[in-house]
């Protein structure tokens, strides 16, 4: 007989395939490094937004993780965030600029025909001045490769705490 108070099992949690920072500890620091440098100058709130749509697009897991948990304790919404996914039908929770750097952002993170197109540059190019625009191309260089350290390794999401990391 079942109760209405059953327990849920959820399924096993991995652990991650290696500890590549432990191994790796240089290429580690020089991440964060560049990660704090491409930081620099740029909307913080504009920052995770471009982190959690590349992270999204990469499947990254831990990152997803890290990055929404950190744009909720920046006081980002739980609306935007949910919509990041959908972004092209959500356009009006979005700013014009944030909607150039979500765009760019996916340009730079699937580069499938091989380049960034010129209207999806240009669009950007708008909204930033050419020094904030070179962070966040930087910035969104830095998400990408931090996602290919998080799926290769099978970084495990769900142990992180806002700021941890900063």
């Amino acid at each position: 007989m079942s109760t209405a108070q059953e327990t849920v099992e959820y399924a096993a949690e991995e652990a991650p395939r290696l500890r590549w920072a432990e191994h790796a500890p240089e290429v580690y620091k020089a991440m964060i490094r560049l990660d704090s440098a491409a930081r620099q100058g740029l909307d913080p709130t504009l920052y995770e937004l471009v982190k959690i749509r590349a992270s999204q697009l990469n499947h990254c897991a831990f990152c997803l993780d890290m990055h929404t948990k950190d744009a909720l304790a920046a006081g980002e919404s739980v609306e935007r965030i949910v919509q990041l996914s959908a972004w092209q039908e959500s356009r009006h929770f979005y700013t014009e600029k944030e909607l150039a750097a979500i765009e760019l952002t996916e340009a730079v993170t699937v580069l499938t025909d091989g380049f960034v197109p010129d209207d999806v540059y240009d669009r950007a190019a708008k909204h930033f001045e050419e020094e904030e625009l070179a962070r966040l191309v930087a910035a969104i260089t830095v998400i990408n490769a931090w996602n290919r350290f998080g799926v290769t390794f099978r970084m495990t999401p769900g142990h992180y705490q806002p700021g941890q990391h900063k």
